[in-house]
């Protein structure tokens, strides 16, 4: 089964995105667009952790949405497995590409390689956070995230006034999650 399981870098990926939104149900289509991956690869992996029986389907009208299954015996395990692979920045970077956000990177004592308790977040667009998990894995991390939210409006216009506390930001070192700045 291990075989099975780690036997490709799409079906890790597609893991981490369902195990780290167990709520959510992604039609294939939509963890193709959202991993930047080859959608009949995604199917075919999909597919197979079905049959391993990690994942769960169903059918809604003409879409087959899937999502973790979280009476799999191996859903804990692995989903601390995958947690911990993914380091931090991973982690934040899975939650993030569930919502619309455009930009998204960490910068500030963190981003410069410093042992820290607090890691300061820049969002600028997207619909709905889910925060309850962000919390979560920070405190599976020994720390808190300070979130700082835009619209990207507010973000062009604060970028084209030369705001000084975005400007220090954009030209300080950064960990990139999600988009260009």
């Amino acid at each position: 089964m291990l075989k099975e399981l780690f036997s490709s870098a799409i079906r890790a990926e597609v893991l981490s995105l369902l195990l780290n939104s167990p709520e959510e149900k992604f039609y294939m289509r939509e963890i193709s667009r959202l991993l930047e991956k080859n959608p009949s690869a995604v199917k075919r992996e999909l597919d197979n952790l079905e049959k391993i029986g990690l994942v769960k389907s169903e059918k809604v009208a003409n879409l087959k949405y899937f999502q973790a299954d979280a009476t799999s015996p191996l859903y804990s395990e692995l989903k601390n497995l995958i947690t911990k692979s993914l380091g931090l920045t991973g982690n934040i970077k899975a939650l993030l590409r569930n919502s619309a956000v455009k930009l998204a990177f960490i910068h500030g004592p963190y981003a410069e390689g410093r042992d820290v308790k607090t890691v300061n977040l820049l969002v600028v667009g997207g619909g709905e956070i889910d925060e309850r998990a962000l919390r979560d894995t920070a405190r599976h991390f020994g720390c808190k995230v300070a979130l700082t939210r835009m619209d990207e409006d507010e973000y062009r216009k604060r970028k084209k006034a030369r705001d000084r506390a975005l400007l220090k930001m954009l030209s300080a070192r950064r960990i990139p999650l999600l988009g260009r700045a």
